[in-house]
């Protein structure tokens, strides 16, 4: 189907719409070849873009043959004309000759009146045929399967499909609570449900430094800071991997990172490091996380709280000023072990921005 329409195109529709198929899947396929660092696909764009260079060197020799004047064939009628005039001449004295006997006769007779001559009926000046612009098919061709290109490029990125496949082979769930009043009474707070979507990117594990896992869970809380009588939104989400879970929470208090630094010297925390991520103060720190156990054969009873695997927390201001607030990006594994530091800051890095309120 795509060669027959290819072949009923006229040539200046059809080689520009060959250059700008050539010239976006050439473009995109590279693009993607050096973003992924696959050679077969650098490969394939080469040959889209070799394509699309022949065909604009056809185009263009196609133009400049339109320009150059045609060569006019000069006739030579006068030759002919003038041996026609010889033998004519030849014939007419052998006849004079031989009607020598009656030309006195002849001369008696009165000479025939020739007719009017009919006057010649107009002729109409004939209308050279109008061939195509070539220039306006170019354009306009260029135009249409530009567009096109544009949508096939960002259609997905402008009008996401709602059956794609979850970034990290989960959803966040819609949490149809409406939250806490804490949450209206705080300007600029986001919930669970944002900071879940910001934090679910399909890039994630790669930022874990374990680019082959996939996510097995990822939740969203909006909940509130304990021992403030629900006055304090916090917020959280956290997406569960194979080897390590990532959490994200915020906290809507007047606790600046400055106070929070004293408070972890005060508590004898030896580890903790002040840095700055995004232009605001921040803080590495680490503390143990708590494992509760439930029995479900003794009626759900709750069982102790023990201590869990060590958690290591990127602690970032909410604004530049650090007028008061958070936001806590904590991993941890079940097995002990802790990513380097420059993990959380690419995870902060990533994250932070794409939440709407005071962090966007």
């Amino acid at each position: 189907m795509l060669g027959l329409l290819l072949r009923i195109l006229p040539f200046w529709v059809r080689e520009p719409l060959l250059i700008v198929v050539g010239a976006v899947f050439g473009v995109r396929i590279a693009y993607l070849a050096v973003h992924d660092e696959e050679p077969v696909a650098a490969g394939i764009a080469l040959v889209f873009l070799v394509f699309t260079a022949v065909r604009v060197r056809t185009v263009v020799r196609a133009l400049r043959a339109r320009r150059k004047p045609e060569p006019v064939d000069g006739g030579g009628g006068g030759d002919s004309a003038g041996g026609g005039d010889g033998a004519g001449g030849e014939d007419r004295t052998d006849r004079a000759a031989g009607r020598d006997g009656v030309a006195a006769s002849a001369a008696h007779r009165p000479e025939p009146q020739a007719a009017p001559a009919a006057p010649a009926a107009p002729v109409a000046p004939a209308v050279p045929e109008k061939e195509p612009n070539a220039w306006g098919q170019a354009v306009a061709a260029v135009a249409v399967f530009a567009a096109i290109g544009f949508a096939l490029w960002f259609g997905p990125r402008i009008l996401p499909s709602e059956d794609a496949a979850p970034a990290n082979g989960v959803s966040c769930p819609d949490l149809e609570e409406e939250p806490p009043s804490a949450y209206r009474d705080t300007p600029g707070a986001v919930t669970g449900d944002v900071l879940c979507r910001a934090l679910n990117r399909p890039d994630l594990a790669g930022l874990l430094g374990t680019p082959g896992e996939t996510a097995t869970a990822a939740s969203g809380d909006n909940g509130t800071a304990p021992l403030t009588d629900g006055k304090v939104a916090q917020p959280e989400a956290e997406v569960t991997f194979d080897t390590y879970t990532v959490n994200v929470s915020a906290t809507y208090n007047d606790l600046t990172i400055a106070q929070y630094v004293k408070l972890l010297e005060t508590g004898g925390q030896r580890d903790h490091q002040p840095l700055s991520v995004l232009g605001r103060p921040a803080v590495f720190s680490s503390d143990h996380t708590m494992r509760i156990s439930i029995d479900l054969a003794n009626g759900a009873s709750g069982g102790p709280v023990e201590q869990g695997p060590l958690a290591r927390t990127l602690t970032v201001a909410l604004d530049r000023e650090d007028r008061g607030g958070s936001y806590d990006i904590t991993v941890w594994s079940e097995s002990g072990g802790l990513p380097e530091d420059g993990v959380l800051l690419g995870i902060a890095e990533e994250v932070l921005p794409a939440v709407a309120g005071p962090a966007g």
